[in-house]
């Protein structure tokens, strides 16, 4: 998605920051923006593809990071070759797709670490302080002057000869005399292959004279890896092409070739180091004599880089489960609750613990045990969307982050299908059956909690109120009776300066079109800043506007400056943008709600088709008896009506039937179980059929994720909503998401 970063004026100091975020996959995108936002970067930039980051790299020249997608390997590796200057301290953080075989080793100039997609917010941070010890080390400028002298004949092959397994680019003052000795040899081969899991080796490093896709794949062809496999030397210094049945060796015409092994752990054998020259080596025994050298420091970096991911990824991770341990668990909570703060978005952490585990550890084994956590371990992850995460705090507790919460109910729903999931018969390796139980607590941000250690205690004292309950049940945090009604008491008596104050703001999240993925609307999302607190979470004083009565004034002020807003970007933009509010129960109970409409209507100039009125279905008809007739004649301003929240209430066909709507939105509930609970698929794919027989058109929140939005589209939903297209933003971000959207279609 575009950009929310404007573009900044360029500081000329040292302290500058500026990434280049370069992909087509939204959810990358989204993660790496928040991370380098939460870094606190000057600017941040994001383009889907790389015509749109030259644009945006020739208007801030100053980027020292860019961020690019390698799912298109042969355009990165044109781009990389293109932006690749030694005098510019820039370098290139490649993103691997998902799955890819691509081989990390053979990375363009300029690319100096690499990260896998789907991308972690840990993992970027621990490459960027990896990307950071590069930038200090290549910042000695009489080292980058030496390493890239013009008069240096064979400087093209640095890359090649000081690349590491882990595709790390060597700083120039590792530089010794092997590398000045290889580079003078004038080889037109060099090869560096290791293990595979496959029958292949697999490539590490190369360079040759030649077309590489024409003369690497016919080594597979030959047993000159394999000789080298078991442990052989070979070396030949006159007529190799001659003497040696490989096509790579023939097909390059060579005459000296230097094979030698990669020794690893146990002094076995991990890979080879093959170099080769069309012309007879001169200095034949000291070429031998570096090419040694050379093997032992590319198998001494894969031992160093093997270990180090190793230690890593044991160091954050529970050895039985697999899960992430308490550590990592925490590392993400603290980027979630900063995310979420910024955001002022609701999140749930949720406390697992089995019931009565121990009886089983004592009376059938340890091994029965972790039978059990690891099958425990694997229907809580099927349980979740894959935004959301699971750690093992300790023994038989387990940890649950929930992102991006908007109702408790939500949650509670999400906890029932936990102990449903728990509940049901355990299969042990010896046949025997077991019966399950859990005792579940959940605490929410921001209400329960600000910091992780906080969060995890109330869940914790929630998950023990639980079991002391009746086992098998979950249980919402509740502070102390006196605690809860002081912090009520507080927040009601800000609230109510709130508007007073100028502390409310406007925030839109973007509709898309299901198809063309372009911006057709928004909704518009009141919040609260206050001066002191920040911004406060929807889901905390949006129950307590409703109870004072405050919610009236407040929907009145949110719908007067979405139209206002909305007016703006239609001038400025061209964009004919339907704009959404939100009509609380009490605002429908008002009997002047109409008049209250044209007015917000008139002052803002605002076509009245461009104002879509949301109402909940959870709304009782009985409390409000004139309903039907009241959005009748709301519909016949030329507004249009979306029933919100739909499949969460207790509407009838026949109530559906004559209710005066234009759209149902599918409350995200269920979008956020695609791919997870087939219950849920169904129901999505019945109130889609519903809906266009009674005339409706659909539109699915909650969209986080590329399988939701292929189901959706291929359901023929026809608008989407949702963090895989933009957060909600306040209003001066969504309007640069616009003028972002308007540079693509011209660059297009």
């Amino acid at each position: 998605m575009p950009t929310s970063a404007e573009h900044p004026q360029i500081d000329d100091g040292a302290n500058y920051r500026a990434v280049l975020l370069v992909s087509g996959h939204r959810d990358d995108r989204r993660v790496l923006f928040n991370t380098f936002d939460a870094l606190g970067y000057d600017a941040v930039y994001t383009a889907r593809e790389t015509e749109h980051a030259r644009a945006l790299l020739h208007e801030d020249p100053k980027i020292a990071l860019i961020v690019l997608d390698f799912s298109d390997a042969a355009a990165a590796y044109s781009w990389c070759d293109a932006l690749y200057n030694p005098a510019i301290a820039r370098v290139v953080l490649g993103v691997l797709p998902a799955g890819s075989d691509f081989d990390i080793s053979r990375a363009p100039r300029g690319v100096v670490e690499w990260l896998r997609s789907p991308i972690l917010a840990q993992e970027l941070k621990y490459r960027l302080k990896q990307i950071e010890a590069h930038q200090k080390a290549i910042s000695d400028a009489s080292l980058l002057d030496q390493a890239h002298s013009k008069n240096d004949p064979v400087s093209g092959w640095n890359d090649a000869l000081v690349a590491s397994l882990d595709s790390s680019i060597a700083t120039p003052a590792m530089w010794d005399w092997t590398d000045q000795t290889i580079a003078a040899l004038e080889l037109d081969l060099l090869m560096v292959l290791g293990e595979s899991n496959n029958e292949e080796p697999a490539l590490l490093a190369a360079q040759t004279r030649l077309d590489m896709k024409a003369t690497f794949p016919p080594v597979w062809e030959q047993d000159v890896f394999r000789r080298i496999m078991a442990g052989e030397v070979i070396a030949i210094e006159h007529g190799a092409s001659e003497h040696m049945s490989s096509p790579v060796v023939q097909r390059l015409r060579l005459s000296s070739f230097i094979g030698i092994p990669l020794i690893g752990d146990a002094k076995l054998p991990m890979g080879a180091l093959l170099l080769g020259a069309q012309k007879p080596i001169a200095a034949f025994a000291q070429a031998q004599k570096a090419a040694r050298a050379l093997a032992q420091r590319f198998a001494l970096e894969h031992l160093v880089t093997r270990y180090r991911y190793d230690s890593r990824f044991h160091g954050l991770h529970d050895g039985l489960t697999r899960l992430p341990n308490r550590i990592l668990f925490n590392d993400r909570l603290e980027n979630a609750l900063a995310e979420a703060a910024r955001a002022s978005e609701r999140l749930a952490v949720v406390f697992v613990d089995l019931d009565r585990f121990k009886t089983i550890n004592d009376s059938l084994g340890h091994h029965v045990g972790d039978q059990v956590l690891t099958s425990v371990a694997k229907r809580l992850r099927s349980a979740v969307r894959a935004s959301d995460t699971i750690g093992r705090h300790a023994g038989d507790e387990f940890t649950l982050l929930l992102r991006h919460v908007v109702s408790n109910e939500d949650v509670g729903r999400v906890a029932e299908k936990l102990l449903h999931l728990l509940e049901a018969a355990l299969t042990l390796d010896d046949g025997r059956e077991l019966h399950l139980t859990a005792s579940v607590g959940i605490a929410f941000f921001p209400e329960d909690g600000q910091t992780p250690e906080v969060l995890i205690r109330h869940a914790d004292t929630a998950m023990y109120f639980a079991k002391n309950q009746g086992r098998n049940r979950f249980h919402f945090f509740q502070a102390g009776a006196e605690e809860s009604q002081h912090q009520r008491i507080a927040l009601e008596s800000k609230l109510r300066q709130a508007e007073k104050n100028q502390e409310l703001r406007s925030f839109y999240q973007p509709k898309v079109n299901t198809l063309t993925e372009d911006i057709i609307g928004m909704e518009a999302l009141i919040r609260w800043e206050h001066p002191e607190l920040g911004l406060i979470s929807p889901g905390f004083f949006i129950p307590l506007a409703e109870e004072t009565g405050l919610i009236v004034s407040m929907g009145e002020w949110i719908l007067r400056t979405a139209c206002v807003d909305a007016k703006i970007w239609q001038e400025r933009f061209g964009l004919n943008l339907k704009v959404s509010v939100n009509l609380s129960a009490l605002q429908l109970k008002q009997p002047n709600l109409v008049k209250v409409i044209v007015r917000a209507l008139n002052d803002a100039q605002l076509p009245a088709n461009l104002l879509d009125l949301e109402v909940t279905e959870s709304i009782n008809v009985k409390d409000i008896p004139n309903l039907i007739e009241l959005l009748s004649n709301i519909r016949a301003l030329g507004c249009t009506i979306s029933i919100d929240d739909f499949g969460t209430g207790q509407s009838s066909l026949e109530y559906l039937k004559k209710f005066p709507a234009d759209y149902i939105k599918i409350d995200q509930t269920f979008v956020r179980n695609i791919g997870i609970d087939p219950g849920d698929e169904a129901i999505i794919r019945a109130t889609i059929d519903m809906a266009h027989n009674l005339g409706l058109k659909v539109i699915a929140e909650g969209v986080e994720t590329e399988d939701h939005l292929k189901f959706l589209r291929a359901h023929q939903c026809e608008q989407l909503q949702g963090f895989l297209f933009s957060r909600p933003l306040p209003a001066g971000n969504f309007e640069k998401l616009l003028s972002e959207r308007e540079r693509l279609l011209v660059a297009i």
